[in-house]
C-alpha cells in the first residue's frame, strides 16, 4: 500500500480524490453548521483534535488551493448574510473570529476544503486515518476489474444472453442423456435457437430507432444550445424564464462574470425572488460537488433566492445532485433542459 504522507507532498494527488468527502464520516462523525453545507475553522480544528491556531496556520500557507475547494473568508454583509441565515436555522449562536484592527471575519470550509485539510495536516491521527483511508479506496478502485460487457436497458438482449449461455447448453447436455425423447429435445433446440434469433433481430431494430431518434433530437433544442457561446445561453435561459412567466428577469454575466457567483436573477409570477447559474460546458462534463456547493452559498447566502436554479449544458455528479437536494436548488441538467427549451414549463417556477 502506498504510503500515506505522499498526499501532504503531491497536490495532483490530492486533487484525484477530493471528490471523495464521504471518508470524513466514515472515520468521524463531522458536524455542520445549521445549513448543512459549511464548518467555521473552530469546527475543522474539533473534528482533526488540533488546535485553531495550527488550522490557521495551514489556511494560510495553503490559501489559493483552500479556496479553490471551497474555503471562504466572509467579512461584512457577506458575514452578516452568512450568519443571519444560519441562525435564521437553528437557535444557537455560531462564533465569529475577530482578526486584526478589530475587524470580524469568518473562514467558512466546505466538505471538499474540510477534505483538503485533512490531507495537508501532519500533526494529526485523524487526518492520518482520513488520508490512508482515501488511499485505501484508491487502491482497491484500481484493483476492481472492469467490466467491459455493455449493458443496455434491452429485456431482448437480456433473453437472448439467457438462451445462449443457460438454455441452449443445458438442452445440450439433455440430449447427450436422453434415450426416447432425443427428437423432441433435438425439436426443442432448434426451436430455441430460432427464438434467440428472433431476439437478436429485434434488438438490432430498437438499436436502429433509438439511434434515429438521438439524431432527430440532436437537430432540435439540443442542437440549437450546442451552438451557443456562453452569453447567449445565459440569453435563451433568460428568456425560458420570461416564457414561464418570471418578471424583473436580469443577466449579470456573459462577459462580465456574473453577480456574486449568479448569471441571472428574476421574480416568479408568485413573488419569488430567482437566482440562477449557467454552466454551458461540454456534454460530457459533470457538475461535481464543490461548484454545487459555491453556487448553493452564492444563492442562498449572498442573494438569499427563494428559487436556485443551476443549469447545465451536461450532467450532475451524484454528490452535486444530493447536496441540491439537501440545500432545496434545481438541478437542470441536460436531459431537463431540453424538455424545458421545447416547451415543458419547470415546475419549480410555477
Amino acid at each position: 500500500m502506498v504510503d500515506e504522507s505522499v498526499l501532504l507532498e503531491s497536490r495532483t494527488l490530492r486533487t484525484s480524490v477530493l471528490d471523495r468527502t464521504h471518508v470524513l464520516d466514515k472515520v468521524k462523525a463531522l458536524s455542520l453548521l445549521p445549513d448543512g453545507l459549511h464548518v467555521t475553522t473552530a469546527m475543522v480544528a474539533a473534528y482533526y483534535e488540533v488546535s485553531e491556531r495550527v488550522v490557521n496556520q495551514l489556511r494560510l500557507r495553503h490559501r489559493e488551493e483552500l479556496s479553490q475547494n471551497g474555503m471562504r473568508t466572509l467579512k461584512g454583509s457577506d458575514l452578516a448574510a452568512f450568519e443571519s441565515y444560519n441562525q435564521s436555522l437553528s437557535k444557537a449562536s455560531h462564533p465569529q473570529a475577530r482578526g486584526r484592527g478589530g475587524r470580524v471575519h469568518l473562514a467558512v470550509y466546505t466538505r471538499r476544503a474540510i477534505l483538503n485539510v485533512g490531507m495537508l495536516l501532519r500533526d494529526s491521527e485523524i487526518a492520518r486515518q482520513v488520508r490512508a483511508y482515501l488511499l485505501d479506496t484508491e487502491q482497491e478502485a484500481r484493483r476492481r476489474p472492469v467490466d467491459n460487457f455493455i449493458h443496455r436497458a434491452d429485456s431482448g438482449e437480456e433473453a437472448t444472453e439467457i438462451l445462449r449461455r443457460q438454455v441452449v447448453p443445458m438442452l445440450n447436455v439433455l440430449i447427450e442423456a436422453s434415450g426416447e425423447h432425443h427428437r423432441e429435445l433435438v425439436s426443442l433446440r432448434q426451436d430455441v435457437t430460432r427464438i434467440q434469433a428472433k431476439l437478436v433481430e429485434h434488438d438490432i431494430a430498437i438499436s436502429l430507432l433509438q439511434r434515429g431518434q438521438a439524431a432527430r433530437a440532436l437537430t432540435g433544442a439540443t442542437g440549437a444550445i450546442a451552438a451557443m457561446n456562453r452569453q447567449e445561453f445565459e440569453l435563451h435561459v433568460a428568456g425560458l424564464l420570461r416564457r414561464d412567466g418570471c418578471t424583473d428577469v436580469d443577466v449579470h454575466g456573459g462577459g462580465h462574470g456574473g453577480r456574486l457567483g449568479i448569471d441571472i436573477t428574476a421574480r416568479t409570477a408568485d413573488g419569488r425572488t430567482v437566482a440562477v447559474q449557467c454552466k454551458n460546458v461540454a456534454p460530457f462534463r459533470h457538475v461535481i460537488s464543490g461548484e454545487m456547493q459555491k453556487f448553493l452559498g452564492a444563492a442562498r447566502v449572498l442573494h438569499r433566492a427563494d428559487v436556485a436554479l443551476c443549469v447545465a449544458t451536461c450532467a450532475f455528479t451524484r454528490e452535486a445532485l444530493a447536496i441540491a437536494a439537501q440545500g432545496g436548488a434545481t438541478a437542470v441538467h441536460r436531459g431537463l433542459l431540453e424538455a424545458w427549451s421545447a416547451g415543458t414549463p419547470l415546475q419549480v417556477l410555477r
